[in-house]
């Protein structure tokens, strides 16, 4: 698990980036946009900056969508129209693969051969593509897997639905076709190696990052005031998807059971996002369960904000929550540490590297509401023990920043570049056959170009 220093020979020109399920210019906190969405956006402009054209394709989603947007100098987003706009989910994507990759495939073909030099595809359902477009194209593959179906299975969420048995296929397969693997964390990568069999050696841990320009301590009474809350109130705030997976209702079942306790303190939980996956089923879950609960004057709802407003989210907060059951990192963690405010975080996945216990906040084991009542009591006790925190979060976050995610990716795409063999010469087409018996891939070429 390393990489190489990337050099100017071994820099790719031309990337292809593929995300098919969620568009990099969608708003975070609803629907399938999250993270994710914000990692390839951010790293695709600043290897923009370091002179690698990046297009990125993804799914149009509605017919408004122009076909090209030109995001930033260097960054073209294009719009790969594959199946209905509206009315699929992340499940229905799988049969829209072939309508995604022939939209892909066309618009290399209007190129000259050799257009893009490497391929960089997010999610599984963007690998299966990526890998046939890497074969097509005599490129290599990078692939950054975000999820793995084997970890979210293995802790799946009260009333959520286990991902089915065809994406953990798709990710072997993903897996095995890769040049490279990216990982979040040292963890992720033990679980491609355990789960999935990956190579160690073909695997770079690359840490996702923060906009540190923007995400960075403030005002935060100027923070309250534009969000309309008390100065005197103590704000614990969620930020992100609205279901099962992220668990907001466990931290409002934890702040109920702490306001049975000290029914006097000010307490105000602020809950911002919109509902996603199986969340949609009952939208108005999180308001009902307020109500349920008794706390519902002291819960706010927002929809997801755009950046510019979560930092004032981020700042307004004296404790931000992240109760996940699963994450492969944990952006909301490092965004408001960045912004200099703790985290009460559940001990799973990247969170455990995302946020260093008792130090820059505090990990939860499990998602008991009696365990969480109490941490969540405890740091809230201890002002001053919380202004220590915050000032530790904020340097450590500081080691996160999407530019040395950008230089992790360009070593990785260093890498695979050098470890590439057998390019495909112009004009031919690799095809590609699995052997099922000995699990290995064998290539033949033809003179047919699309």
């Amino acid at each position: 698990m390393e990489a190489v220093s990337p050099t100017q020979s071994s820099r790719p020109n031309r990337v292809a980036v593929l995300s098919l399920h969620t568009s990099p210019l969608a708003q975070p906190g609803t629907g399938d946009a999250g993270g994710m969405n914000v990692y390839v956006l951010q790293t695709a402009l600043q290897l923009a900056r370091r002179g690698t054209q990046v297009d990125i394709f993804t799914r149009a989603t509605s017919s408004a969508d122009e076909p090209v947007v030109h995001a930033a100098p260097g960054v073209v987003v294009r719009n790969i129209v594959a199946g209905p706009f509206e009315g699929l989910d992340k499940h229905d994507l799988p049969t829209q693969l072939c309508a995604f990759a022939a939209g892909v495939l066309r618009e290399e073909a209007r190129h000259e051969p050799g257009y893009y030099d490497l391929v960089h595809s997010h999610y599984w359902l963007s690998g299966q593509v990526g890998w046939l477009a890497s074969d097509r194209w005599g490129t290599p593959l990078v692939h950054t897997a975000h999820t793995l179906a084997a970890v979210k299975n293995a802790a799946l969420a009260d009333g959520d639905r286990p991902e089915p048995a065809a994406r953990v296929i798709g990710e072997k397969q993903v897996v095995a076709a890769s040049n490279r693997l990216t990982a979040n964390t040292a963890d992720e990568a033990k679980a491609l190696i355990e789960a999935y069999g990956a190579a160690p050696e073909k695997i770079d841990i690359v840490a996702p990052g923060a906009d540190l320009t923007r995400y960075r301590p403030g005002d935060r009474v100027a923070a309250r005031r534009s969000l309309g809350l008390a100065d005197d109130e103590v704000v614990v705030t969620f930020v992100g998807r609205i279901q099962p997976l992220k668990a907001p209702d466990v931290l409002l079942r934890a702040a109920a059971r702490l306001l049975q306790d000290r029914p006097d303190q000010r307490l105000r939980v602020l809950v911002v996002g919109g509902p996603s996956g199986t969340g949609l089923e009952r939208p108005d879950l999180l308001i009902d369960l307020a109500a349920e609960l008794g706390i519902a004057d002291r819960v706010r709802f927002l929809p997801p904000q755009p950046p510019d407003r979560l930092v004032d989210v981020y700042r307004a907060s004296d404790l931000v929550a992240v109760p996940s059951y699963n994450e492969s990192f944990g952006l909301v963690a490092i965004e408001a540490q960045a912004c200099g405010t703790p985290v009460i975080a559940a001990d799973v996945g990247g969170l455990g590297t995302a946020v260093r216990n008792h130090e820059t906040g505090l990990l939860v084991q499990g998602h008991r509401t009696d365990d969480w009542a109490t941490a969540l009591g405890a740091m809230l006790r201890e002002p001053a023990r919380l202004r220590e925190m915050g000032e530790a979060a904020h340097r450590h976050a500081s080691d996160f920043s999407w530019d040395a995610t950008a230089d992790g990716l360009a070593a990785s795409y260093a890498a695979a570049l050098a470890g590439h063999r057998g390019a495909t010469p112009i004009g031919e087409v690799p095809a590609l056959a699995w052997s099922s018996r000995t699990g290995t891939r064998q290539v033949w070429r033809s003179e047919v170009r699309l």
